[in-house]
């Protein structure tokens, strides 16, 4: 499957049907022109990698995708000095990092996008996800749909598929 997100129109569409979607608090960008902390979301095709999911809020997905549950202890690095940049890290880490176990609702439901991650490269940019959306918050760079959609949307992701952000 591939999915495609119009940043112009603000959707996200999979298999016909269209989904309001956010992303970048800046917009969106070319992948050449993304860095870390720039708000935006790198257009390009990626792949889709794996889910993870927050167990107290979200039943177990039935899909072909990799997933694992979240723990309060799971972050993601987004400092350029670390070796374990752009990857998940255990907290405390001794270098920034992402808390995924977060209280507003955004990580409940997270598909790994393959943005800046064979290798990554320190400095263009770190944790681009599909997520759950907060109704008018833009993201920091990452596309983020409806909880309820992006639950229905995991049984039809296995791995192999993409998402187009153009």
């Amino acid at each position: 499957m591939i999915l495609t997100v119009d940043t112009a129109a603000l959707t996200l569409t999979a298999d016909g049907v269209s989904t309001p979607c956010l992303i970048g608090r800046s917009g969106a960008t070319s992948a050449a022109s993304k860095h870390e902390g720039d708000g935006c979301t790198p257009r390009g095709r990626w792949a889709i990698r794996s889910a993870m999911i927050r167990p107290d809020r979200v039943a177990a997905p039935v899909t072909a995708l990799p997933w694992r549950a979240l723990d309060p202890a799971d972050g993601w690095s987004d400092d350029v000095r670390d070796p374990a940049y752009n990857r998940r890290v255990r907290h405390p880490h001794p270098f920034s990092a992402e808390h995924l176990w977060r209280d507003d609702g955004l990580y409940d439901v997270i598909v790994e996008l393959g943005y800046n991650d064979a290798p990554p490269v320190p400095g263009k940019g770190s944790a681009i996800f599909l997520h759950c959306m907060i109704a008018g918050h833009p993201t920091a760079g990452c596309v983020a749909i409806d909880r309820e959609a992006l639950e229905a949307l995991l049984p039809h992701l296995a791995p192999g598929d993409w998402i187009d952000i153009a």
